[in-house]
C-alpha cells in the first residue's frame, strides 16, 4: 500500500473538486506522485461516488469519518487529509476526536473547511462558527505541534445564495409565472460570494504542496473573485425571464425558521441562530477584498455569479 491522501466529504460541495483536481497536481510533483488518493463516501453505489471512482488515480471507500481510529489511519497509511465536516451540534466532539486519532497515528497534514472568517470568533451568535473557532484553538495548542494544518474560511457559496433565483427561473420557464423572490443578500452591500468548486481547488493545491510548514496553522480567507449584491441577482433573474420581479425580499432568512420548526430533536434554538450568520456580510465584512493574499499565489477563485447561475440552471 502507498502513502495516502484521504478525502473526507469527497462527494460534498468542496470535496468533489478536491478529488478531481488533486490527481494532476500529484502527477506533476515527483515527491508525491506515488501517493494514492482515497475518497470516503457513505455509499459506493451512489452516482456521485461512482463518478469519483472513475477519476484516474482515485480509490473510493465506504467509511464513516467520525468512526475512524488511529489504527485505521495507520492501516491505510494516511499522511495527509482533507476534511469538510458537518456543522451539527456534535461537530466539535466528532471533528476534535478525528484530530486526536490523526495525531496518534502520525498524520502529517490536514486541510479543513471552516466558514466565513468574520464569524469565526468565540462570541459569534451563530453556533457553528464557534465550533470552527474552538477547533482551530485546539489545533493551535502545543500538543498538536506534530500535526500541520490549514483552515480554509470561505464565504457563503453561490449554490446557497442563488438557489431561490434558480427556483424562480425554473418555475417561470415551466408555467410562465413567478412569485416573489427571497434573497439572503442585502440589496446593495457587496458580498464576496464564492463557488464551492474554487474552494476545493485551493484545498487540492495545499494538499499537493511539497512543504506544508509554510501553510501550517494558516487561516486562509476565500471570497470573490468579485462582489455580488442582491440587486445584481435580481437583475440577472430578470434577464433570464424577460420580466420585472415586483416582489423582492432582501435579507430574507425565513427559511431557517421553517427548517427549525420542522425538527423534532432539541436543536431548534441552535438552528435559529443561523439567522445571524449573514450579519457580517450585510455590514460589509465579507467582501472580495478580504481574500487572503496567499490564495492568489495558490489558486485564485475564478467562478462568477453569472457562471454559477448558468450551471445551476442546467
Amino acid at each position: 500500500m502507498a502513502p495516502t491522501i484521504l478525502i473526507v466529504g469527497a462527494t460534498g460541495n468542496t470535496g468533489r473538486s478536491v478529488v478531481e483536481t488533486l490527481p494532476n497536481l500529484l502527477k506533476n510533483n515527483p515527491s508525491l506522485a506515488q501517493h494514492r488518493i482515497l475518497a470516503l463516501t457513505r455509499s459506493k453505489d451512489s452516482l456521485a461516488a461512482q463518478k469519483l471512482a472513475a477519476v484516474p488515480g482515485v480509490e473510493v471507500a465506504e467509511q464513516h469519518w467520525n468512526e475512524i481510529t488511529a489504527e485505521w489511519f495507520r492501516e491505510h497509511e494516511v499522511e495527509r487529509v482533507f476534511i469538510a465536516a458537518h456543522t451539527g451540534a456534535s461537530a466539535f466532539a466528532e471533528e476534535g476526536q478525528f484530530y486526536i486519532e490523526a495525531k496518534r497515528a502520525g498524520v502529517k497534514y490536514v486541510v479543513r473547511i471552516s466558514t466565513t472568517a468574520a464569524n469565526v470568533k468565540p462570541d459569534c451568535p451563530v453556533y457553528y462558527p464557534r465550533t470552527h473557532w474552538a477547533i482551530e484553538q485546539m489545533l493551535s495548542q502545543p500538543g498538536f505541534e506534530g500535526l500541520h494544518w490549514s483552515s480554509l474560511q470561505p464565504n457563503v457559496f453561490f449554490s446557497f445564495v442563488l438557489r431561490p433565483a434558480v427556483e424562480l427561473i425554473k418555475q417561470h420557464r415551466q408555467t410562465g409565472k413567478h412569485g416573489h423572490l427571497s434573497l439572503m443578500l442585502d440589496a446593495d452591500t457587496p458580498t464576496g460570494v464564492i463557488d464551492a468548486w474554487d474552494v476545493g481547488i485551493v484545498a487540492a493545491h495545499l494538499l499537493a504542496a511539497d512543504d506544508t510548514s509554510q501553510h501550517n496553522r494558516a487561516r486562509y480567507v476565500l471570497n470573490g473573485p468579485e462582489d455580488l449584491t442582491g440587486s445584481q441577482v435580481v437583475h440577472m433573474v430578470e434577464e433570464q425571464i424577460g420580466a420585472k420581479i415586483e416582489d423582492v425580499r432582501f435579507k430574507d432568512l425565513s427559511f431557517i425558521d421553517q427548517w427549525a420548526d420542522s425538527l423534532k430533536d432539541g436543536s431548534k434554538n441552535l438552528i435559529r441562530t443561523i439567522k445571524s450568520a449573514q450579519a457580517s456580510a450585510w455590514s460589509g465584512e465579507a467582501t472580495a477584498s478580504t481574500t487572503s493574499k496567499e490564495i492568489f499565489a495558490l489558486a485564485p477563485p475564478k467562478g462568477t455569479a453569472k457562471q454559477a447561475l448558468e450551471q445551476l440552471l442546467q
